[in-house]
C-alpha cells in the first residue's frame, strides 16, 4: 500500500472511486470492475480487509495516526469520497436515461464490460484446468444471477441491514453487480427513492449492514488473489462474461411489478434478438446507435486502461 502519493494521485483517485460510484448505482455493472480495470483492485480489498482485530491493538499502543496508515486510509477516503459524490450527483441523471434511453445505456455498458472481459483475461499468466473451471464457474455463477427472480424482501431495518450485507460484497466482485443484487433482493427501488428522499435511517443502517459485510468479504477475496492469484482471476472474468446476460440491449420482459409511483417496472426478462424485437414490439431495434453506443463503452475502456496503464507505471 503506497503512502507517500502526491495530492495528484489523490484527485485521480477521486475520479476512479466516482466511475465505481457511477456504475453501482445501475443493475447490472459493478463498481468492483472499475476498481480492477483502473488498478486499484487489489489495493481496495487489502485496505477493507485491514479491518479487523489488530487495528484495534494498533489503536491502541500506538494511537490513530499509526492505525490511520495501517487501514491506508488517505486512499479509502479518496475513493469513497469519488464513490459517493457519483451516488448522490448521478442517481438522478441515471434515472432519466433509463426511463429514456434505457436500450443505448446497456448498449454503452454492455461495450465496456465486454472490453473488461479481454483487459481482466489478458492478466491471467497461466491458463491451466483450474483456470478454466474457475473461469466456466464464475460465469455460471453470474449468468444465474441475472435470470433470478427477483423476491419482494420487507421493508423492516434489519432486512435492510442484510440487503447492504450482501450488495456491498457484491460491489466489489467485478461482473456481479451489488445494484443488481438490491433488485433480486426487491430493494433496489426502495433505496434509490431513500437516497433521493435523504431518508437517513434507512442510508444509514443500509451503510452500516455494507461495511460489516465488505469487511468480512474482502479478507475471502483477499486471501484467494494471494494464494490463487489465475485461478481468482479467472473466476472475476467469469463474472463479467455471465453479467453480459443482464446488459443485453434487446430484451423481452416475462414479469413486471407496479412501482411506488404507479410505473410498471420489469422484474423478469429474456435476452432476445433484435428481429425478434421488432417483431414482439412493432418497434424499430435501432441496431445502428446502439452498436455505436456500444463502441462508445468498449472505446472507452480501452482508453481507461491506457491511462491506468500509463498511472500505474508512473
Amino acid at each position: 500500500m503506497k503512502h507517500n502519493r502526491s495530492a495528484k494521485d489523490y484527485l485521480l483517485l477521486v475520479l476512479r472511486g466516482m466511475a465505481m460510484g457511477a456504475v453501482d448505482v445501475i443493475p447490472g455493472v459493478s463498481g468492483g470492475t472499475m476498481a480492477l480495470i483502473t488498478g486499484i483492485y487489489e489495493e481496495l480489498i487489502n485496505s477493507i480487509k485491514s479491518f479487523n482485530a489488530g487495528l484495534i491493538a494498533t489503536l491502541r499502543k500506538q494511537g490513530i495516526t499509526k492505525a490511520w496508515e495501517r487501514i491506508n486510509g488517505y486512499f479509502l477516503a479518496a475513493v469513497l469520497s469519488g464513490i459517493l459524490i457519483s451516488i448522490f450527483s448521478l442517481v438522478r441523471l441515471l434515472s432519466w436515461l433509463f426511463d429514456n434511453h434505457a436500450m443505448m445505456i446497456w448498449a454503452f455498458f454492455f461495450g465496456l464490460i465486454l472490453g473488461s472481459v479481454f483487459y481482466v483475461g489478458s492478466r491471467i499468466k497461466n491458463r491451466n484446468a483450474l483456470s478454466w473451471l474457475f473461469l466456466i464457474a464464475g460465469s455460471a455463477v453470474a449468468y444465474y444471477v441475472t435470470i433470478a427472480t427477483p423476491a419482494t424482501g420487507p421493508d423492516h431495518l434489519w432486512f435492510i441491514f442484510l440487503a447492504g450485507s450482501i450488495a456491498f460484497c457484491a460491489m466489489i466482485l467485478p461482473g456481479i453487480s451489488g445494484a443488481f443484487i438490491l433488485v433480486l433482493l426487491g430493494k433496489y427501488e426502495y433505496m434509490i427513492n431513500a437516497v433521493k428522499d435523504w431518508n437517513m435511517m434507512v442510508i444509514v443502517v443500509f451503510g452500516i449492514g455494507g461495511i460489516g459485510g465488505i469487511i468480512a468479504f474482502s479478507n475471502a477475496i483477499g486471501w484467494l488473489l494471494k494464494k490463487y492469484p489465475n485461478a481468482t482471476l479467472a473466476m472475476l472474468t467469469g463474472f463479467m462474461i455471465g453479467s453480459l446476460n443482464k446488459l443485453w440491449p434487446w430484451k423481452e420482459v416475462l414479469e413486471t411489478r407496479i412501482g411506488t409511483s404507479g410505473e410498471e417496472i420489469p422484474v423478469l426478462e429474456r435476452s432476445i434478438l433484435p428481429s425478434q424485437y421488432a417483431a414482439l414490439y412493432g418497434e424499430s431495434p435501432q441496431v445502428l446507435p446502439v452498436m455505436i453506443c456500444a463502441l462508445a463503452g468498449l472505446a472507452l475502456i480501452l482508453a481507461v486502461m491506457f491511462f491506468a496503464g500509463k498511472l500505474n507505471k508512473e
